[in-house]
């Protein structure tokens, strides 16, 4: 069985988000795979061990930094064959729109997506998620771990606790503190590697996912994002899924999502860039 439509990539690459692994990306690599693509969901550069070791050891990623993530991403899609469609979680859909400024990809789809520069909507609940790394400057050169509590009221508020726990116990890993900051102090960064041209006219098509819910990347964020876009010919689109925490790539309901993200996608790899 192949891609859904002859003239769409048959790959998929998926990049995951801040505290989380490509593990987080289970469900999609299965179903994605068995709609006969090829699914590629690298991990972050120091991030591809065994999570109980990662979970005892930070040394390799303590001081790892969004320059790095990209380029190692870029890396990986350039030496394809073709152009994948791009998929990213969180601070993965942020570094999916850099990719995609860098002329990258075929289609590129952010799923509650970090803000890039010139993002300036800051909802309180975005500050509470990551006030357990950005309260202290000296965890810019560490990865820092959520408490359950914290990660329950960023990924999971959806959530029941005994429905959250096992989420925890199973995907959540340290951030690298260093990643965070970045994207804090964008706006505040003239050489930040989280920007982007809003006005570039040849770059692939976008589609910036938002939850309802989400805590940690209100739906206000990507929202404010797409606008942005707008001063470009480039197709960027937005959709929010009501009610949908910062963890909808894993919490119930998470198939229809997924459908949708990759259903338009192949939709917009079959039309021209510009609208």
């Amino acid at each position: 069985m192949g891609p859904d439509h002859q003239t769409s990539p048959d790959t998929i690459v998926l990049i995951h988000g801040l505290w989380m692994t490509p593990l987080s990306w289970e469900h999609w690599i299965d179903r994605y795979s068995a709609r006969g693509y090829r699914v590629l969901a690298p991990a972050w550069p120091g991030m591809d061990v065994d999570i109980e070791q990662l979970r005892a050891d930070t040394s390799a990623i303590d001081h790892l930094g969004i320059e790095e993530i990209v380029d190692h991403y870029g890396e990986i899609i350039r030496g394809l064959d073709a152009p994948p469609i791009i998929m990213g979680h969180s601070f993965g859909g942020a570094f999916t729109e850099v990719l995609l400024d860098r002329g990258l990809g075929a289609a590129g789809v952010g799923i509650d997506a970090a803000g890039v520069k010139g993002i300036t909507k800051l909802p309180f609940s975005e500050l509470r998620s990551g006030f357990p790394i950005l309260k202290n400057p000296a965890n810019v050169h560490h990865a820092v771990p959520l408490t359950f509590e914290e990660f329950h009221y960023a990924f999971t508020n959806t959530m029941g606790e005994d429905e959250a726990r096992p989420v925890y116990e199973r995907y959540a890993v340290p951030g690298p503190g260093r990643v965070l900051f970045q994207g804090a102090f964008a706006n505040f960064n003239p050489r930040t590697p989280l920007q982007v041209d809003f006005r570039k006219d040849d770059r692939a098509p976008l589609l910036l996912i938002a939850g309802g819910s989400d805590h940690t990347v209100p739906a206000v964020v990507d929202e404010s994002m797409a606008k942005h876009y707008d001063k470009s010919k480039a197709i960027t689109d937005y959709k929010e899924f009501p009610g949908r925490s910062h963890f909808t790539v894993g919490e119930d309901g998470w198939e229809e999502v997924a459908d949708y993200a990759l259903d338009w996608a192949v939709e917009h790899t079959a039309t021209p860039t510009a609208a």
